[in-house]
């Protein structure tokens, strides 16, 4: 297997090509900024590239940005990102791309050296590597930015019926309780949902049925 590193510390760039070497990882080049990674990628023609996230100029998302370029145009090359803290967009923008021979994993988990080297296999036989941080943070984020989360169970049921367009009385009957107890899961609904009082341009009802169909 060929691998690229592009990672602006010398020294750990050179840790990385020594832990790959236990791994029967051959280096074809190790850079320190996105633009010497694209022109490595497309003169070594590598399996894997491992990718620090923030390089040189600006240290913010420049890693990011190159790892994206190479799944674009050389989407046979497996991307393996390490980065120093979760960055939950960054990690959310990969992932957002086809997450075939994927990694996002915490500089950290070099330290040990047989996970990573087995992270690395994964990645470039088309897996799929997220660090369990990443992970915990990015279904934190879900939960929070997902508007259907705060709702109960039977408020889904009741918003999913709505979404059919059934009436309260309909509903009512299908779940087998009151139209009054139907009417309270509806308000509820609404006040969980943030949706403004009906005025006559918008309707509570509807607008609530589109967040559950975008959702």
């Amino acid at each position: 297997m060929r691998a690229v590193i592009a990672d602006d510390s010398v020294l750990l760039r050179e840790g990385i090509t020594l832990i790959l070497a236990e791994g029967d990882i051959e280096v074809v080049a190790g850079v320190g900024d996105a633009p010497s990674l694209l022109d490595a990628v497309e003169t070594g023609k590598p399996d894997l590239a491992v990718i620090d996230v923030r390089m040189p100029p600006g240290f913010r998302d420049e890693g990011l940005r190159a790892a994206l370029e190479i799944r674009r145009r050389w989407p046979d090359v497996a991307l393996l990102v390490l980065s120093q803290y979760v960055e939950e967009r960054y990690a959310s923008e990969l992932l957002a791309t086809e997450n075939r021979g994927i990694g996002y994993l915490l500089k950290d988990r070099i330290a040990d050296v047989m996970e990573f080297i087995d992270a690395l296999h994964r990645v470039a036989a088309g897996g799929t590597v997220l660090d369990p941080d990443v992970v915990r943070q990015l279904l934190a984020r879900s939960r929070k930015t997902d508007p259907l989360s705060r709702l109960t169970a039977r408020e889904r049921e009741v918003l999913a019926l709505m979404a059919e367009g059934q009436s309260n009385t309909a509903i009512a009957e299908s779940l087998v309780v009151t139209t009054k107890a139907v009417e309270k899961h509806v308000n509820s609904v609404f006040a969980k949902l943030d949706l403004p009082a009906d005025d006559g341009q918008h309707s509570r009802r509807v607008l609530a049925v589109v967040r559950y169909l975008n959702s």
